[in-house]
C-alpha cells in the first residue's frame, strides 16, 4: 500500500478516484504542526545570535497526527502531495517532522491540475522536499510572529486593547490611511468647458484657442469661458483635416491570482475571500460528466506560463467552434507581470476544455459557474486573434479655435466574439476637407476637480501586486484581517479606514517605519525569494531583523506616550453612575459611558470642545401594534424612525412616515413597490413581501428590454459617469441620448 499526503479532504477524496486500492490518500487538513499560540515559541540565543523555532502540534491536531503516523508505518511508501507553493513546501516538511520521517526521505510529488494524467505523471517523476522553499517559509512565519507577538501588545497597551500589527497588514493599513489623508486634504478646484455640438450631431471637444492648447485646467473661470464662448460663436469652421487609423486591441492575458480577484470584483460582485473560496473548490475537484476531478489549475499564483498541451488543446476548439480568422497564426505567450513570479506555476485554467459552461451548468453551483465561466473564457480568449478597430480623427478649424472629434468603429471582434464588449462603436458623419460644418450649440460648463476614489478590494489587491507587498496567498486574508480588527469597513464596495487606523499608522510611521514602509515590505519578499533561491541565508535575515526590530519595541515601551481612545474624565454616568470615558470614533471623539452596553448614554462634542447629551427619545401619539406599548421617535443613520418603547423586549420598528411608493407596479406581481432601506442599502420592494420577493437597485419603469426573448423590465440608472437603460432580466445597458 502507498500512502499519499495530501492537505484537503476535497483533494484527497478526488486523488483516491484516480487511483484505485494499491492507494491510500489522506489529509492533514492544512498546518499540523507550528508555532505555539500561547507563547512566543521561537527561541533566542543572543550569545550565538540565532533564533531557533520551537514547532509543536496543537491539540485539536493529535488525532490527525495519530491516523497519519499508523497510515505511514502500514505503508510501503509514502507520499507528500501538499500545494505546490512555500507554504506547501513547509507544510509537507512539517507533517514528516510530525509522523517522525526524515523530511528528505519521503518523495514529494507536485501538480498544477487534479486530473488523473497530472497525479499520475506526478507519481512518476517525484522528487525531495525543497528546504531552500522550505527555509523562506520558515522565515515569513518567523517574521510575522515576531512583528505580531512583540507589536500587537505595544499597540493595545498605548492605543487600544485588542490591536494587531503585521509586517504586511501594517504596509496595507498605511496605503488605505495614505489614500483617506489625501481625500481629507483634497481641495476642488474650479475649471469650466465649452460643450459644443456641431451640425448634424457631432460633438466636439476644444484642443486650442488663439494657439494656446485646451488642457482639463486652463480654462479657470467664468469669465474666460464666456469670452471664449463669445468669440466662437461668431467664426465659422471648415474641416481641415480628417484621419484614419487602424488600431488592434489586445488579447487579456491567462488569470493570475490577482488578475482573478479585480475581475470576480469587478464583474461578479464577488469579495476576493470569496473567489478564493470557490476557486479553491473547483481545483480540488467537483463532479463532472466524467466521475468527481478538478476542472481549474492551482489558484494560488503569479505566473502566467501555460502548458503547451493546454494550448494546443485550446486552439483546436477556437478554430473549430470560430474559424481560422479567430486563430492566430502562433499560440500566444504572456510574460508575468509580478515581481518574483514561480515560473514554475502555471497561470489559472480550465483542465478539461471539454467541460464546457454549458455542461458545467449541470454540475456546479451558481457561484462556482459564474467563476468557472470567468476563468474557462478568459482561457479560451488569450489564445484568439486580437480586435480590430478603424479609429477617426476630424479636426475642425476657424480663425481662432481648433476643435478635434474622434470616433472608432469595431472592423474585426476577434476575442470580443467570446468576451463581449460595454465599448459601442462612435461613428461620424461623412465630411470631406474644407467643407464648413456650422455650430448647432455652445455653451459653457462649470466643473469642479475631484478627489481621488476610496480603493475598491479589487483596487487595493492591485496597488499590493504593483507595489510587491505580499505574495498572492495573502491578499485576501490581509484584507479580512484589517475587517475583522475594525482598522476598515466596506460601504458600497470601498474601503473606509476607521479612526483607530489613522492612530496606528501614525504611531507606527513615527517609531516603526519599516513596518509600514511599502518598499520595505516589498523589499522583503524579495529576500524571501533569494532564500528560495539559495542567494541568502534564513537565520542571516532574521537575526539581522530580529534584534534591532526588539531594540525598538523596549524603546516603545518607554518612550511612546499613551493614545489610549478611552480614558476617563473623572465624572459619573447621570443615568447608572458609572465612570464617563473620552472615546474615539470614526466621526471624532465622544463621551460614552463605561457601563456600554448595559447603558447606552453619550455626549457628542462639537468643534469647540462644548458637550451636549446624546438627544433623548421623543414621544409620539402611535401604539405597537405587537405588544401595545407606546412608540417613541429615535434617531438612527437613516434618520428618525418609530420604535416600541418596550424594547428589548419588544424589538418593533417603522418608519416616521410612510415610505416612497412608486408610480410603476410591482413586474412580479403587479402589487405596490416601496423604497426601503436596509443593511445593505437602499432598495425598491414589492409590498407583498414575502409571497412576492421582486427587488431591486433602482426604479423600475413601465418599459420592456427589446433584446430578443427577454421583455425585462428596464431602470434608469448611471454606469460609468453615463445615463443608461438596463434591463434587470439580461443585464444589457443603452445609452440614453
Amino acid at each position: 500500500m502507498k500512502l499519499i499526503i495530501v492537505e484537503s479532504p476535497a483533494k484527497a477524496r478526488t486523488i483516491k478516484n484516480f487511483l484505485g486500492k494499491g492507494y491510500e490518500v489522506i489529509a492533514s487538513k492544512g498546518h499540523i504542526r507550528d508555532l505555539p499560540k500561547s507563547r512566543f515559541g521561537i527561541k533566542i540565543d543572543e550569545e550565538n545570535r540565532t533564533l531557533t523555532p520551537e514547532y509543536s502540534v496543537a491539540k485539536e491536531n493529535a488525532a490527525i497526527v495519530k491516523q497519519i503516523r499508523e497510515l505511514a508505518k502500514k505503508a510501503d511508501e509514502v507520499y507528500i502531495a501538499t500545494d505546490e507553493d512555500r507554504e506547501g513546501e513547509a507544510i509537507g516538511w512539517h507533517i514528516a517532522h510530525a509522523i517522525k520521517k526524515d523530511p528528505l526521505t519521503l518523495p514529494r510529488i507536485v501538480f498544477h491540475e487534479i486530473t488523473k494524467t497530472a497525479i499520475k505523471h506526478a507519481l512518476e517523476t517525484a522528487r525531495e522536499l525543497d528546504m531552500d522553499r522550505v527555509n523562506a517559509q520558515q522565515t515569513r512565519r518567523l517574521l510575522d510572529r515576531i512583528v505580531g507577538y512583540k507589536l500587537s501588545p505595544l499597540l493595545s497597551s498605548k492605543i487600544q486593547k485588542g490591536l494587531s500589527g503585521g509586517r504586511v497588514q501594517s504596509s496595507t493599513l498605511k496605503i488605505i490611511v495614505d489614500r483617506e489623508r489625501e481625500i481629507k486634504a483634497f481641495k476642488p478646484q474650479e475649471y469650466w468647458s465649452i460643450d459644443t455640438i456641431f451640425a448634424p450631431n457631432i460633438e466636439a471637444n476644444l484642443y486650442s484657442f488663439d494657439d494656446e492648447k485646451i488642457t482639463k485646467l486652463t480654462i479657470e473661470n467664468r469669465l474666460r469661458a464666456e469670452q471664449i464662448t463669445e468669440r466662437i460663436q461668431g467664426e465659422s469652421f471648415t474641416v481641415s483635416s480628417i484621419d484614419s487609423k487602424k488600431r488592434k486591441s489586445a488579447t487579456p492575458p491567462p488569470f493570475m491570482t490577482s488578475t482573478l480577484q479585480q475581475t470576480a470584483s469587478s464583474k461578479l460582485g464577488l469579495s476576493p475571500k470569496k473567489t478564493m473560496m470557490l476557486a479553491q473548490t473547483l481545483y480540488e475537484g467537483v463532479k463532472t460528466p466524467n466521475g468527481t476531478s478538478g476542472v481549474i489549475t492551482y489558484m494560488r499564483t503569479d505566473s502566467l506560463n501555460m502548458a503547451a498541451e493546454a494550448v494546443e488543446s485550446a486552439r483546436e476548439m477556437i478554430g473549430r467552434d470560430f474559424g481560422d480568422k479567430y486563430l492566430p497564426s502562433k499560440p500566444k505567450v504572456y510574460t508575468k507581470t509580478s515581481k518574483g513570479a514561480q515560473e514554475a506555476h502555471e497561470a489559472i485554467r480550465p483542465t478539461m476544455l471539454e467541460f464546457t459552461p454549458q455542461i458545467a451548468a449541470q454540475f456546479l453551483k451558481p457561484d462556482e459557474l459564474k467563476l468557472y465561466r470567468l476563468i474557462y473564457n478568459r482561457f479560451l480568449a488569450c489564445q484568439m486573434s486580437d480586435a480590430l478597430f478603424e479609429q477617426n480623427s476630424i479636426t475642425l478649424l476657424s480663425k481662432s479655435s481648433t476643435y478635434k472629434v474622434t470616433g472608432r468603429k469595431l472592423v474585426f471582434d476577434g476575442f470580443y466574439a467570446l468576451l463581449g464588449t460595454d465599448d459601442k462603436d462612435k461613428l461620424l458623419p461623412s465630411l470631406k476637407i474644407g467643407e464648413e460644418v456650422e455650430i448647432k450649440s455652445i455653451k459653457p460648463t462649470q466643473h469642479f476637480t475631484e478627489p481621488p476614489s476610496r480603493y475598491s478590494e479589487a483596487g487595493l489587491i492591485k496597488k499590493l501586486e504593483s507595489e510587491g507587498i505580499g505574495r498572492p496567498s495573502t491578499y485576501a486574508p490581509t484584507i479580512s484581517t484589517l475587517q475583522a480588527r475594525s482598522y476598515i469597513t466596506l460601504e458600497k464596495r470601498q474601503i473606509t479606514p476607521t479612526e483607530v487606523a489613522f492612530t496606528v499608522t501614525e504611531l507606527l510611521e513615527k517609531h516603526f517605519l519599516e513596518i509600514v514602509d511599502a518598499k520595505f515590505t516589498a523589499n522583503m519578499e524579495e529576500v524571501l525569494d533569494k532564500i528560495a533561491q539559495k542567494d541568502e541565508d534564513w537565520q542571516k535575515i532574521l537575526v539581522e531583523f530580529y534584534f534591532p526590530f526588539m531594540q525598538k519595541i523596549t524603546d516603545g515601551k518607554r518612550d511612546i506616550k499613551s493614545l489610549k481612545l478611552a480614558e476617563p474624565i473623572g465624572r459619573k454616568c447621570p443615568k447608572c453612575d458609572s465612570e464617563l470615558l473620552l472615546r474615539g470614533g470614526r466621526y471624532g471623539k465622544f463621551i460614552a459611558c463605561s457601563g456600554f452596553p448595559k447603558c447606552k448614554y453619550t455626549e457628542q462634542i462639537d468643534e469647540d470642545g462644548n458637550t451636549s447629551a446624546s438627544p433623548q427619545d421623543e414621544a409620539s401619539d402611535e401604539k405597537c401594534e405587537k405588544c401595545g406599548s407606546d412608540m417613541v421617535i429615535k434617531s438612527g443613520r437613516n434618520g428618525k424612525f418609530l420604535a416600541c418603547s418596550a424594547y428589548p423586549k419588544c424589538k418593533n420598528t417603522k418608519p416616521l412616515e410612510a415610505p416612497k411608493a412608486s408610480q410603476t407596479p410591482c413586474p412580479d406581481c403587479g402589487g405596490k413597490l416601496h423604497f426601503k432601506r436596509s443593511k445593505r442599502g437602499a432598495f425598491w420592494g414589492c409590498e407583498n413581501y414575502p409571497k412576492c420577493k421582486f427587488i431591486s437597485k433602482f426604479e423600475p419603469t413601465d418599459q420592456k428590454c427589446q433584446e430578443d426573448k427577454c421583455d425585462g423590465t428596464l431602470v434608469h440608472r448611471e454606469f460609468r459617469g453615463k445615463k443608461v437603460t438596463e434591463c434587470l432580466k439580461c443585464k444589457n445597458r443603452v445609452e440614453i441620448e
